[in-house]
């Protein structure tokens, strides 16, 4: 896909339009991974990203992890979603109710053209080989953390305490970002995407793009 005009802004549906030319990359599917720390938008861009697409279905990771199971799901994961899709089938898995704290009856994921993964992880190591491209939500962990416990209020309190603890550990051991296609900036007005330090800038792959009015926020 060529560059645009020096100074044009594109918008999230050329994105869309990228990543459907991307090869399968899990079986028929092109998964895409959307990956950051807790609070940085990763859901919020990942169902717009998912609208521009034609409504692609959207796994979130929130419903594979569980309290008991915070990062060691990939199990899980590779066993009741990559499994059946990389064979062309539809997945079927068991959304994790952290009220309740027990998995739900099992869920549909239909294998289609694109799959979206988001949550914390999803560019870990074990899943980058059914990766057709990785995002990564460029925004610092304090900031995100700081915006996740606004967002989820005193009586998360606790569970963030050791969410912040879990997670950093998760990084050192597994990081997502130095592997990532495209790092995602969330701007006052859309988005911008800029290459990221896992993929080579070429001449098919435009330096930025956002989804607004200018390519820089």
């Amino acid at each position: 896909m060529p560059p645009p005009p020096t100074g044009q802004g594109t918008t999230i549906h050329d994105l869309a339009h990228r990543l459907r030319r991307l090869p399968p990359s899990c079986g028929p599917v092109r998964l895409i991974g959307v990956d950051g720390h807790a609070g940085s938008g990763k859901s919020t861009f990942a169902g717009q990203l998912a609208t521009a697409l034609g409504d692609a279905p959207v796994l979130h990771l929130d419903d594979i992890a569980s309290h008991e199971e915070l990062f060691a799901w990939t199990g899980r994961l590779l066993t009741q979603v990559i499994e059946p899709l990389s064979r062309g089938e539809s997945a079927h898995y068991a959304p994790y109710d952290w009220r309740a704290r027990r998995f739900a009856p099992p869920r549909a994921l239909p294998c289609a053209p694109v799959v979206l993964v988001e949550g914390v992880g999803a560019g870990r190591r074990a899943l980058r080989p059914y990766l057709a491209h990785l995002l990564w939500m460029e925004l610092e962990h304090e900031d995100s953390w700081t915006r996740g416990q606004l967002r989820d209020g005193a009586e998360q309190r606790e569970f963030w305490a050791g969410w912040v603890t879990a997670e950093r550990r998760h990084f050192a051991e597994d990081p997502s970002r130095p592997f990532a296609d495209l790092l995602v900036r969330q701007c006052e007005k859309g988005y911008e995407v800029l290459p990221g330090p896992g993929r080579t800038v070429g001449p098919d792959q435009p330096l930025t793009h956002g989804d607004g009015p200018s390519a820089v926020c």
